[in-house]
């Protein structure tokens, strides 16, 4: 397995992402300040398992939670 680059991996701005996945940054209710650097922490959740692991056991982060391929996609479901 390749590992993938941590903009591509975390970059939460793609058209396509999840429905369920959480990360704390949806929960900030304020507009971005260009000189406080973006917090890329890597935490990320699944809204239905409440764990880093999607209902179908891999990883929920922006880099695999953007394709509608993967089983769960939008649904929660597997």
């Amino acid at each position: 397995m390749i590992a993938r680059p941590e903009r591509e991996r975390f970059d939460t701005s793609s058209p396509n992402l999840c429905s369920a996945l959480r990360w704390k940054g949806l929960f900030i209710d304020a507009e971005p300040d260009a000189t406080v650097p973006r917090c890329n922490d890597g935490l990320f959740w699944c809204m239905h398992t409440q764990t880093c692991i999607g209902p179908d056991g891999k990883l929920a982060e922006p880099g695999n939670c953007n394709s509608p391929t993967r089983k769960c996609h939008g649904t929660g479901k597997c």
